[in-house]
């Protein structure tokens, strides 16, 4: 059994408006009454809760059938009811926890939440981000069965964000590849490996962090004179990207060698004991920007990487996060296939969640709030068609919501709070205007 789209629910955005619960009986039953909608949501306290067909894997419903009017779909992992076998039991309600399916009087029969064949009306009405119709199932189906190309074991830390981008990037671009990992958390956690065993799959090197792109162009070199086609890829922290890298970055950039460099940006040289980078933004705490009777964080703010990128008009630039993976799979794609024509730069925001101080299980939540906040802007560009959003900048969340849910942000002053704000509005309209508005 494959993954399936789902509608996912976000109890701390909703408000109990029922907008949600309003279109489903419409679409649904050709009436306004919430007692005809298919999902119902649910005062407890003061927060909401859902209940609604969850399409589960091992359906309990299914199983208490005695009719065989349940069936699970394995096209689209819907669970489709069949009024012609029914026989209005209603033994199905009793296997169901989550209130999913239930006994309709005016309809005679019992109902249930369907997707609207994969456009959800209720989806569509919440305008308060509580419902969300995940597609992101199709990645993995597509790449769920490809060969993770770094060993199990990597000495990362606990809810590491790096690890979960090193596995997804390598597994799309897949074997015939030569990786360069500088200096940094993704050789410190093993990739290079430990007493003569390489942590990696594929051949790997660990140059200086000054000179990866001058190495890998070498390595690009050497294969397309044999006649093959290899994929000549970095992996490498935003120090040796931004920083002390940044030399043989421009130069391999300038010249178009083709070359994926994959830029894991966690603001800060964070394997050597958190210190700041060119990438660490304003007023952030690091162990060389520190907190106390003078110190205040970060003084300078952070360097606009992907931007100075895309000034070296390379064949792909694109900004991605691991909060969104459908957007990250596609750009990765057009990445992969950009390298074979130039140089191509994929940026990758990677929450730290030992050097930013937030707990590990938060790691996706922060990351999705650094995109939603406009903090992070997602973006692609190409020589031909410029700078394209892939986001919307528009209704962003307050910027607070992310600075609140960081350790390294929590001494901010509101002196240091609106310098962020001002700066964040003038990175947002020169995105705008390179995006033409």
């Amino acid at each position: 059994m494959g993954a399936y789209n789902t509608i996912s629910f976000k109890p701390e955005h909703c408000d109990g408006c029922n907008a949600c619960m309003t279109a489903c009986a419409t679409a649904k039953a050709g009436s306004d009454d919430v007692v005809n909608s298919r999902i119902q949501i649910v005062a407890d306290g003061d927060a909401f809760e859902l209940a609604m067909c969850r399409q589960c894997g091992d359906p309990k419903c299914v199983s208490n059938c005695p009719a065989a009017a349940l069936a699970k779909d394995g096209a689209d992992g819907v669970i489709d009811w069949d009024g012609s076998k029914c026989v209005n039991c209603l033994l199905c309600t009793v296997g169901c926890a989550f209130g999913g399916i239930v006994y309709n009087a005016a309809a005679g029969h019992v109902v249930k939440c369907d997707t609207c064949d994969g456009d959800p009306a209720c989806v569509k009405a919440c305008d308060r981000g509580a419902l969300k119709y995940l597609t992101t199932a199709h990645i993995y189906n597509e790449v769920g069965d490809l060969e993770d190309l770094f060993v199990p074991g990597l000495a990362g830390c606990q809810g590491c964000n790096t690890e979960l981008i090193m596995r997804h990037t390598m597994r799309r671009i897949g074997p015939d590849t030569v990786l360069a990992t500088p200096p940094g958390c993704i050789p410190g956690m093993g990739s290079v490996g430990y007493n003569g065993l390489t942590g990696t799959k594929v051949p790997v090197f660990h140059p200086l962090l000054t000179n990866t792109a001058s190495m890998l162009t070498g390595i690009k070199r050497h294969y397309k004179r044999q006649g093959r086609e290899v994929n000549a890829v970095a992996l490498a922290g935003d120090g040796g990207t931004a920083d002390v890298g940044f030399q043989s970055l421009s130069g391999a950039a300038e010249r178009g060698e083709q070359i994926l460099f994959i830029c894991v940006d966690n603001e800060g040289y964070m394997n050597t004991g958190m210190q700041r980078s060119g990438c660490t933004p304003f007023g952030a705490w690091t162990s060389t920007t520190p907190v106390g009777e003078r110190g205040k964080g970060k003084t300078q703010d952070a360097k606009n990487l992907p931007l100075l990128m895309m000034m070296h008009n390379c064949e792909y630039v694109a900004t991605a996060s691991t909060a969104f993976m459908e957007d990250l799979y596609d750009k990765l794609d057009r990445a992969i296939e950009a390298s074979k024509r130039g140089f191509s730069y994929l940026h990758i925001y990677s929450p730290c969640t030992t050097g930013w101080r937030f707990p590990s299980a938060e790691n996706i939540e922060v990351a999705r709030k650094a995109v939603e906040t406009n903090f992070v802007m997602l973006w692609e560009f190409n020589p031909t068609d410029g700078l394209r959003l892939s986001r919307s900048l528009d209704e962003p969340r307050p910027i607070d919501e992310y600075l609140e849910a960081l350790g390294k942000y929590r001494h901010l002053e509101p002196d240091q709070v609106g310098h962020i704000e001002a700066t964040l509005r003038k990175n947002v309209e020169q995105i705008r205007g390179l995006a033409g508005g």
